[in-house]
């Protein structure tokens, strides 16, 4: 069977990383960058045609079934809306976009195009995320009381250096580019927020970034629970936490690491989770981590539902919610 033909586009860290799972999965038929030296790099890596101008390549390239958007969340939208209308399916990089104006508009376009929009969630395929969601969904934890996601990482000045991240315009804020992952959960795991309180700062930041580098939001979701997030990307020069307890009618659990990476407690009436998979490593970037490396499985998942119909790992309605979410918390945060 023929191997799903992909385009990349955005050739920098998180690029790379997509570059390598297509070339182990399907085929890299073409990049993308305005960054010429940049390009130049992933040419001569990839051994593929590269294109400063994505126009050019979507017009050019005729054989790409997918192309994957790895660009400045700012961008996402356009770049996403672009390759659609050019009738290729679209990976899209987390967040899917950066208002939920833009995010309809995605929507609308794949569907009028009748093409499949993928967003990236990769904690969801952690393996104490994944085990803590089957117990959920099989009601071993009861009535769920409270939420607290706590998300402690460091990201320094030299981080925002000389770079899209950090701005309004491209970037939009921590809870985007740093922590929407965690948001998605809390979405996945308990649906939708229905009322959301929120205070932010920008402590040690004001001459790096334009908006907050630490928040506090307190939410109640619709299904019932109320929860808390604790953000920040002032942990002292490394990631500290990034953490989901559930206090509910029949347990208490916590998933925790750096990256919602391990089973820290559980106290459940009956029933214990069992974990066999370690997981995956986190992605490094340098001098800093980030979530749980589980790119391998998303493309696993794009394959599967292209080639066989199976059922979309994280569709764009749920990538929409997360955006909505943040918004929520923003939008509260300036009224407080």
């Amino acid at each position: 069977m023929e191997k799903i033909r992909f385009a990349l586009v955005g050739c920098g860290k998180i690029g790379e990383r997509h570059a390598g799972h297509i070339l182990s999965q399907g085929v890299l038929q073409a990049v993308c960058d305005v960054d010429r030296e940049r390009l130049k790099k992933a040419e001569a890596a990839y051994g593929v045609k590269g294109y400063a101008d994505l126009d050019e390549m979507l017009g050019q390239e005729k054989e790409i079934d997918v192309v994957s958007v790895c660009t400045p969340n700012g961008l996402h939208a356009e770049h996403s809306i672009k390759a659609l209308r050019a009738g290729y399916h679209v990976l899209c990089e987390k967040p899917m976009a950066i208002s939920s104006r833009d995010c309809g508009e995605m929507i609308k376009v794949a569907e009028q195009m009748n093409r499949r929009l993928f967003v990236i969630k990769q904690n969801r395929y952690n393996p104490p995320v994944a085990a803590v969601k089957k117990a959920l969904d099989e009601n071993r934890l009861g009535t769920v009381y409270n939420v607290q996601l706590t998300c402690f990482w460091n990201r320094d000045d030299n981080y925002y250096r000389n770079s899209w991240k950090g701005t309004k315009l491209l970037d939009g804020g921590s809870l985007f580019t740093q922590f929407s992952h965690f948001i998605d959960l809390l979405y996945w795991f308990f649906g939708d927020v229905q009322r959301v309180a929120a205070f932010t700062e920008n402590f040690a930041h004001t001459h790096s970034i334009e908006f907050e580098d630490s928040g506090v939001a307190i939410l109640q979701f619709y299904s019932g629970p109320i929860g808390t997030i604790n953000f920040s990307v002032n942990s002292y020069k490394k990631n500290m936490e990034g953490s989901l307890t559930i206090i509910a009618e029949k347990g208490t659990v916590k998933i925790g690491g750096q990256y919602l990476n391990t089973l820290e407690y559980q106290c459940i009436d009956g029933y214990t989770i069992e974990i066999s998979d370690k997981g995956n490593e986190a992605n490094q970037y340098g001098t800093y981590v980030g979530s749980m490396s589980n790119h391998d499985k998303v493309y696993a998942n794009i394959i599967a539902v292209l080639r066989n119909g199976d059922r979309i790992s994280t569709n764009f309605f749920e990538g929409l919610k997360t955006v909505e979410i943040i918004e929520k918390i923003y939008q509260a945060a300036q009224r407080s």
